[in-house]
């Protein structure tokens, strides 16, 4: 079961028919997230695999798992702002049970990025599961 933001963004998906309008929406929503603190933009924080620079910080606090993360692209900024909308505050042992790919799927996200976007939007999902499965 996605957590209530991702399903948020799910029913703005429905409303927007037009992909150039879901572009821009993810974009929006990677402005409005916070930015990663500079401190934190660190080789250890930073997910390879990704065309841009991204940089990924996961906290695990009373159990709960949450991250911030940042990029220097617009688009990469929004995906990391929908995967915290689908990982954030979830209890850390079910961060791993998550279907990440089914649930983007419902946005069709994989059909309208390039290879690359897609192989680091992996790449982020990765980092995030492997975080979760340290902490169990």
């Amino acid at each position: 079961m996605a957590q209530d933001a991702f399903e948020d963004i799910v029913a703005d998906f429905e409303f927007l028919e037009d992909w150039e309008d879901r572009y821009r929406h993810v974009i929006e929503i990677g402005r409005a997230m916070p930015p990663l603190d500079e401190a934190l933009k660190t080789k250890v924080t930073k997910v390879d695999g990704c065309a841009s620079q991204v940089w990924l910080h996961p906290r695990i606090e009373a159990g709960r798992f949450t991250f911030e993360g940042d990029s220097d692209a617009l688009i990469v900024r929004g995906l990391i702002a929908v995967l915290r909308a689908l990982y954030d505050d979830l209890p850390v042992a079910e961060v791993v049970g998550v279907d990440a790919g089914g649930e983007l799927a419902r946005l069709g996200l994989q059909e309208h990025l390039s290879a690359q976007r897609s192989n680091g939007l992996r790449a982020m999902i990765e980092r995030i599961r492997e975080t979760a499965s340290a902490a169990t």
